[in-house]
């Protein structure tokens, strides 16, 4: 598609973004071989590197561990997320891929699942945000420092704002 074209913004309630091109991100290689390396670090590490808390301005690091849709196995990923309230929120955006990311997937099927923040590990349930609530939250990731309106430009279909809600252990 041409620089100075417009391509509808499915993730922001269909709006159009801004006029120019979407941001660009690095190949698929270098980010897929980026995850893989941010986990090693935390694994290796025993968990004492790799996630961080979020702050005003900027989202934090959380390590998600679902069970596989097909599998039954436990399957971890660490992804950004920020709070509201006592839950915690991320994006199901694959790197800004058009696929759902499988953890995505995985919740998706079993939305029972564990995260392990820098204040500990907490069981919870993924619901995907709907409706006011998550153009509420949509609004409150663009505060967090990225082009979130750009970036969701390079995907044809809306950017799932997960809400992961404290459950019963």
């Amino acid at each position: 598609m041409p620089d100075d074209e417009q391509r509808p913004d499915a993730s922001a309630g269909g709006q159009t973004p801004r006029a120019g091109a979407a941001p660009r991100v690095p190949p698929r290689w270098f980010v897929r071989t980026a995850w893989v390396v941010h986990r090693a670090i935390y694994r290796l590490s025993g968990g004492r590197l790799g996630l961080s808390r979020p702050r005003p301005t900027r989202w934090g690091m959380m390590h998600l561990t679902t069970t596989g849709r097909r599998t039954g196995q436990r399957r971890a990923v660490i992804v950004a997320y920020m709070e509201d309230g006592p839950n915690l929120v991320t994006l199901a955006m694959n790197g800004w891929a058009d696929a759902e990311p499988a953890w995505w997937l995985n919740l998706q099927a079993q939305p029972d699942a564990t995260v392990t923040i820098k204040d500990g590990t907490r069981a919870v349930r993924a619901r995907a945000a709907q409706g006011a609530e998550r153009d509420r939250l949509w609004e409150a990731w663009k505060h967090l420092g990225d082009d979130l309106d750009g970036y969701s430009t390079l995907r044809t279909t809306p950017t799932t704002v997960v809400v992961l809600e404290p459950r019963p252990s």
